[in-house]
Parts: C-alpha cells; sequence; structure tokens
C-alpha cells in the first residue's frame, strides 16, 4: 500500500452553494466531526449527524435544509478516538444564493503556479492575497487553473497518486484561508493535465490520476437541479466536474474547460516519457471543447434571463497568449491563423464561433487566466479580463508584449467583482509584502477600477 500524502493541518473547503445548501470538505486527523449552524453569531440552531472519517480522505458534510439569501454562521466540531468532548473550532460564515436585484461580490484570481517559487511565487504573499479576499466578503471564489502543476512530478520521475494528492493538499492549507468562508469553484488549467489525449485506458493513467485527486480534494459542483454540466463520465473518474455553470442573483456563471475534451494536446506537454510525447496542434483546429460543450453552452446562454452573464476559462483555445489578439482564431472566432474563414467547414453543426456566440447573447465579462498580469481589453462589447497572479513577488506583468490594447497592470493580487443591479464593479485588489510597501503602494490597495457596464475606468 503506498504512504498517504502528509496532511499539513486540518483545512476546510466550503464548496457547492445552493439556495437552500453547502458542502464543507474537511481533512484532517481521523476524528468524528460535525457542523453546527444558525443565522446569528455563535447561536447554532442547526446541525449536522456525527460523522467519522477516514484516515487521510477528506470526509463532505452537507448543511441543508437552509433558506434562500441568508448569511450564515457555522462551526465545525470535532472529536478524537478515546475523547468524550468535542472541541470547537472558529466560527465562519457562507450566504445561500442570492435573489434577483441583490448587491454581492465575487472574486477571482488567476494562475498561483506555486511549483515557481521566487519567480512567480512567495507563499507569503499567496497567503496576504487570500487574507485580503476574506476582507472583502465575497459570496464565492474561482481560481483559473495553473493552480496544480502535473507535469514537473512525471518529468522528474515523481508521479504517483500519493504525489499528485500531496500538490492537491497543499493547496488546501492556502485556499483553505479563505474558503473556510468563501466557497470555492476550480477551472482546470494546461499544467493540471486533466487531459482526454492521455486516456489510455488504465486507472492510473495522467488524467484519472488528477481527475480523482481534483474531485476527492475539492467539493466541485456536479449536473444537479441547482447546477447545470458535463454530464458525460470519464472511465475511472465519473463525472469530470470540469464545466460547469449556475445563477446567483442577476448574474449566470459560466466555466468551461477544452482540456478533457480535446482530442490532442491542447498546451503544456508531459514532455517524452512512456511514450508520451509533447506535441501540440499548431494549426488550432484539433483542439477543442467539442460538440457537447458547445451545444450545453449555446443552450445555457440561449435560456439565461440573467442580467448579467460571465464566462471563466483558462484561457482563449486553451492556449497561446493574449485575448483579444487571439480571439478571431479556430473555434473562437471562426479564422485560420492565415486569415482565412473556415468555421463553416471545421465546425459543422456549430451556429457560431463562441466570441461571437457571446457577442450575440450579451456576455458581460470573459475572465482568463494563463498570462500571468492584469489586462483588460474589449471586443465587440465583450470585456476580456485576463486576470493577475495572487503570489508573484516579482510584481512583473509577464507576457505583456502578447497584448497590444487595453489597461495593463503587474501582478499581485485578485479581482474584487461587486454585481448589483446597476452595473458590474471590478475592483483590482493588490497584494504587497510588508517589506515592499511604499508610501504609494500598500498590501489591499485598489490598484484599478472599471464597471463593465460603461466599459469605462471608475472615478
Amino acid at each position: 500500500m503506498a504512504p498517504l500524502p502528509i496532511l499539513l493541518a486540518l483545512t476546510q473547503i466550503l464548496g457547492r452553494p445552493t439556495d437552500n445548501s453547502i458542502t464543507i470538505s474537511v481533512l484532517g486527523p481521523e476524528a468524528e466531526y460535525f457542523a453546527e449552524y444558525g443565522t446569528k453569531p455563535g447561536a447554532y440552531n442547526g446541525r449536522t449527524p456525527v460523522t467519522a472519517s477516514v484516515e487521510g480522505k477528506p470526509l463532505e458534510i452537507l448543511v441543508g435544509s437552509l433558506k434562500p439569501d441568508l448569511l450564515y454562521y457555522y462551526r465545525l466540531n470535532h472529536r478524537a478516538k478515546g475523547q468524550a468532548d468535542f472541541e470547537h473550532g472558529p466560527e465562519y460564515t457562507f450566504h445561500t444564493q442570492r435573489k434577483p436585484g441583490s448587491v454581492f461580490v465575487f472574486g477571482v484570481q488567476g494562475d498561483s503556479h506555486p511549483e515557481r517559487r521566487d519567480r512567480m511565487y512567495q507563499p507569503d504573499l499567496y497567503r496576504l492575497t487570500l487574507q485580503n479576499v476574506v476582507a472583502a466578503r465575497p459570496d464565492f471564489y474561482l481560481t483559473l487553473g495553473d493552480d496544480f502543476n502535473i507535469e514537473q512530478l512525471w518529468n522528474r520521475n515523481n508521479f504517483s497518486s500519493q504525489s499528485v494528492g500531496q500538490l492537491y493538499i497543499n493547496q488546501r492549507s492556502f485556499l483553505g484561508i479563505a474558503a473556510s468562508s468563501v466557497p470555492l469553484f476550480l477551472v482546470n488549467g494546461n499544467h493540471e493535465q486533466a487531459a482526454r489525449h492521455l486516456l489510455n485506458g488504465k486507472p492510473d493513467s495522467v488524467p484519472v490520476t488528477v481527475g480523482n485527486a481534483r474531485n476527492l480534494y475539492f467539493p466541485l459542483p456536479a449536473p444537479d437541479a441547482f447546477y447545470s454540466g458535463d454530464t458525460e463520465p470519464v472511465e475511472f473518474v465519473g463525472l469530470p466536474r470540469d464545466y460547469y455553470s449556475w445563477t446567483w442573483g442577476d448574474a449566470l456563471f459560466i466555466t468551461l474547460d477544452p482540456y478533457w475534451h480535446s482530442p490532442v494536446q491542447v498546451d503544456a506537454g508531459l514532455g517524452e516519457r512512456g511514450g508520451q510525447k509533447s506535441a501540440r496542434d499548431r494549426d488550432g483546429w484539433g483542439i477543442t471543447m467539442g460538440d457537447t460543450q458547445y451545444q450545453w453552452l449555446k443552450r445555457t446562454l440561449e435560456q439565461s434571463k440573467a442580467r448579467y452573464k460571465f464566462v471563466f476559462a483558462h484561457h482563449v483555445n486553451g492556449t497561446g497568449r493574449g485575448a483579444v489578439e487571439v480571439a478571431r482564431l479556430n473555434e473562437w472566432g471562426g479564422y485560420s491563423r492565415n486569415g482565412e474563414w473556415e468555421f463553416d467547414k471545421k465546425r459543422p453543426g456549430w451556429e457560431l464561433p463562441v466570441h461571437q456566440l457571446m457577442v450575440k447573447h450579451g456576455v458581460t465579462i470573459f475572465f482568463q487566466g494563463h498570462d500571468h498580469l492584469f489586462a483588460r481589453q474589449e471586443k465587440d462589447g465583450i470585456i476580456y479580463q485576463e486576470t493577475p497572479n495572487p503570489a508573484d513577488s516579482t510584481y512583473t506583468a509577464f507576457n505583456r508584449e502578447a497584448y497590444r490594447s487595453g489597461d495593463i497592470l503587474p501582478n499581485a493580487g485578485f479581482l474584487r467583482v461587486t454585481v448589483s443591479p446597476a452595473n458590474v464593479k471590478v475592483d483590482y485588489i493588490r497584494g504587497w509584502l510588508p517589506k515592499d510597501e511604499t508610501p504609494e503602494h500598500k498590501n489591499g490597495e485598489v490598484a484599478f477600477s472599471y464597471t463593465a457596464a460603461t466599459g469605462k475606468q471608475a472615478k
């Protein structure tokens, strides 16, 4: 039996919030756990059943029978084997689904890249950013991929279910700073290697291993009465929980994932070990989100009556650099790299390229990561928002040269998005280490703001 990954501390991650429920993923010492909750601080009139955990595996606690559009207070209680009394954890909060017309906040971060220590990642700065997230009090938080680098394990001959599990456990110790009170949604990036083209029919293949780790360590939504999403199971994984949508207040939220569905490599590969080759499709038309995901996206946009629509993915087409600069290419925009329109031939049965589909149905903002900077651009009325890295202590605008227009700022930080009936306001909240603060720049500052309704910088 393989050794279990090392637990850094007890962590709890909120996920799958709905109008009447939420899930708490608890990972800690083997013990008995239950949650207490209520609508006033310190007054808990509800509690979940006592459930025993299994060593090394997260325990999911469903908190149900909640009421819509309410702020709840909760605490986790645990009792180790042989103990008579339960120990009480700190009090945290969460909010159930907002009603239309409500004002609420959500947050977004780009690639944390914990494997790039001191080049794009500094753990103390990551903690500061996530503490800034807590201070913003968002209803939920999205990460846009490249939080779990798998090819580094593969290329160093260190790939195993244990080493992959450790990557996910390590991230829980950081993301749990916010996710104890802020439900978390993950989007796959290219470095996660949850990739269809790597499937080989074996239960220990790379995408199966990472897909199972992702779904084990983070409580992500599957299609049900509240969430729509990917209904096609992956052998040895089940539902991949890779793309999904939900409505909250006046807004529709949609996440996309080409990696689980493209028959060819989308971006970063595994090198040339064990028969796996790095061979991206330079033409670009082989890369795809797939017919099923496209038709689901089209249907989801058509059927939504939400005032605002937000789409999240790791990147336009899942690869490349830039945003509006590459939004005209392949299935995203319909043109080949030589400037020829080939959409009708390459994507028969698709109504419109993805960008044109989003324009038709009034998408407000498309959020992406991958490029490691803050960049706000606009194309045909849609804002393309590149999200900053949360932990880059070099404070660099990586890949700046790929962006030929728009508002560009360096790392690090996250986006605080306030949704109201009047407009959507996006604030770039900067993170600064104490040693790097100046009279002009302080941790938690608002480095840039704009309203999506007008597309102009807020005063």
